[in-house]
């Protein structure tokens, strides 16, 4: 166990290294009281590679995790940390041996196979296109064409929860509620897409509005913007209009962007199943 409250995390990747970092961020999320340092090596496909990896695992000695598909880098990397006396382990491993324990097929041992340029990865490149065309409130006219709007207040996470929606393949438009200001028609008279409201509470809003106004150093006159019954009448609008509607409401106070897009990703995919859809 580390005694100096962070660790150096080793990632070494034949790819791009996002599920190992993802799988990686994860499990560390588990320890409070350490942090990793992260060290990532992507793209990791030749000795000359996995060496520039191996020294800096040398002067840096930790945790070492990997996901590499041939079989003489991966021999190399683990006597390697064997010398050293390092944990070093594959996350795709495992997995890999029980899918062939199950299929009983060998793999293709194609490195990066996640990434073909399919029809799929071609879905989510159309889909962050539209959802960067559709963000804040952009091009009403067109959102008929999405399959999930979000509709919100100021600071409801509206367009981190959009991007992440599309890189799952959903187009994704967005439209703030602002007070005073009438909502769109074309928003009101949505049809095809799945319309979701996004609110909090006016607590939560109030201090991502105030420690966004530090961060970019700002002053607004208009303190409604930040005044808590301002807020509270801002939310309850939002409310109003989603059940006029009945547009499903998530609240996302304590939610992860991830958490709240999984939890509009079921609704869709229930509204898909619905009889008649």
């Amino acid at each position: 166990m580390p005694q100096t409250g962070y660790f150096h995390l080793h990632l070494v990747s034949d790819s791009t290294g996002e599920t190992l970092i993802t799988v990686a961020r994860a499990a560390a999320a588990q320890y409070a009281h350490v942090q990793p340092v992260e060290h990532v090596y992507p793209m990791v496909r030749t000795k000359k590679q996995l060496d520039h990896a191996l020294n800096e695992i040398a002067e840096t000695p930790g945790l070492v995790l990997f996901t590499l598909i041939e079989e003489d880098l991966i021999e190399s990397l683990e006597n390697h940390c064997r010398e050293l006396n390092l944990p070093c382990m594959s996350i795709l491993g495992p997995v890999l041996r029980l899918f062939q324990s199950y299929l009983g097929a060998e793999t293709l041992h194609r490195v990066g196979a996640q990434h073909v340029l399919n029809a799929e990865y071609f879905n989510r490149i159309e889909a962050l296109n539209f959802t960067m065309m559709h963000d804040d409130g952009q091009n009403t006219q067109t959102l008929d064409d999405a399959d999930v709007v979000l509709v919100g207040v100021s600071r409801t996470s509206k367009t981190p929860t959009s991007i992440y929606l599309a890189n799952r393949g959903v187009k994704t438009g967005n439209v703030p509620l602002v007070p005073g200001v009438p909502v769109s028609p074309d928003v009101e008279n949505l049809k095809r897409p799945l319309v979701v409201g996004l609110y909090a509470s006016p607590e939560r809003i109030v201090q991502i509005r105030e420690n966004r106004l530090l961060g970019l150093n700002a002053h607004r006159d208009d303190d409604r913007y930040i005044d808590r019954t301002a807020v509270a009448e801002e939310v309850a609008f939002s409310r109003r209009l989603c059940a006029k509607h009945h547009w499903p409401l998530i609240d996302v106070t304590r939610r992860s962007i991830e958490e709240t897009a999984a939890a509009v990703l079921r609704l869709y995919t229930d509204r898909k199943r619905a009889p008649g859809v």
